[in-house]
């Protein structure tokens, strides 16, 4: 089903006419963030991790649709300003040294130069600028404190943290649930935004969180590669047979069907340049523009 016929669906003919431009403009921006991501290997799902926390502490915290739809949204496009940090610091296999973070403390100012001229640059402006700063004032990269942090940011830096906290790095594995919100708990008002932060901590002991984190989709968990870990993410279209790449080693695995689930094996192949050539889901960027346009675009 093409997206003009989806939108038609969702609004009515005559407002999918008129929406559309924006709808485009929605699609290309959720594109943009994809390939960024794509550059690194082991960040594979986090852009939607990342969105689908936002989303789940947002409605928690009872905000109205168009603010749960716009932090939803942030979150997934806050890490496009990575476009602007080289390879060799972004994929680095060893914890960064003090000017090598430098560099990477530059990436909000650079999704925002990219994102504002954007005509729908103000949807994701706070998310984009602010998701470093910290209410005790020792963020990146204005310092901002308290209430000064946009509200987007203050719940998109906690779903941030705490999906870094949780997903492997080459350096590191990451570390169970629990502990994560442990420290999130520790450092609320702090590093954390103390009322958002709590209520994150509370939905998370409550299990909200476990279908998401490890996952790249609804359902769909981090496979592993064998020698770097779990940067193999699958799409809910693929089926038994299809080949997948980790992007780190360039490995090939075929997917098997297994008691009514899709694994993983090792061919012992390398893919092909084309073979990693990266590919945006459009499946799942459909799936959040449908989610967020109503809300968002009329």
């Amino acid at each position: 089903m093409g997206l003009i016929k989806q939108m038609s669906d969702l609004f009515g003919a005559a407002e999918a006419t008129a929406s559309q431009h924006q709808v485009d403009l929605l699609c290309s921006l959720l594109v943009m963030a994809w390939m960024v991501e794509a550059r690194d290997p082991y960040t594979g799902g986090h852009l939607w991790r990342v969105s689908r926390f936002s989303r789940l502490l947002a409605t928690a915290l009872d905000l109205p649709d168009q603010d749960v739809a716009r932090v939803s949204l942030g979150g997934f496009l806050h890490d496009l300003g990575k476009v602007g940090v080289p390879d060799q610091i972004l994929n680095k296999k060893d914890r960064l040294t003090d000017e090598e973070y430098a560099v990477i403390k530059t990436h909000p100012d650079v999704g925002w130069r990219m994102l504002a001229g954007h005509p729908l640059a103000q949807l994701a402006e706070a998310a984009i600028r602010a998701h470093h700063e910290m209410p005790n004032g020792q963020g990146y990269p204005r310092g901002l404190a308290g209430e000064d942090i946009p509200l987007d940011a203050r719940i998109v830096g906690i779903c941030d943290a705490f999906d870094a906290m949780t997903s492997t790095r080459p350096y590191r594995r990451g570390m169970p649930i629990a502990k994560a919100l442990d420290i999130i708990e520790e450092n609320l008002g702090g590093q954390f935004d103390a009322i958002f932060g709590a209520r994150f901590v509370a939905i998370g002991r409550q299990g909200a969180l476990d279908h998401i984190a490890g996952h790249s989709d609804e359902g769909i968990p981090l496979h592993e590669c064998f020698m770097c870990g779990p940067t193999l993410v699958l799409r809910k279209d693929q089926a038994a047979g299809d080949h997948v790449y980790c992007r780190s080693c360039s490995g090939e695995y075929v997917t098997t069907l297994e008691d009514g689930k899709l694994r993983t094996q090792p061919t012992g192949q390398m893919g092909s340049p084309a073979d990693l050539e990266p590919e945006a889901d459009n499946a799942l960027i459909t799936r959040l523009v449908r989610e967020s346009a109503r809300a968002l675009l009329l």
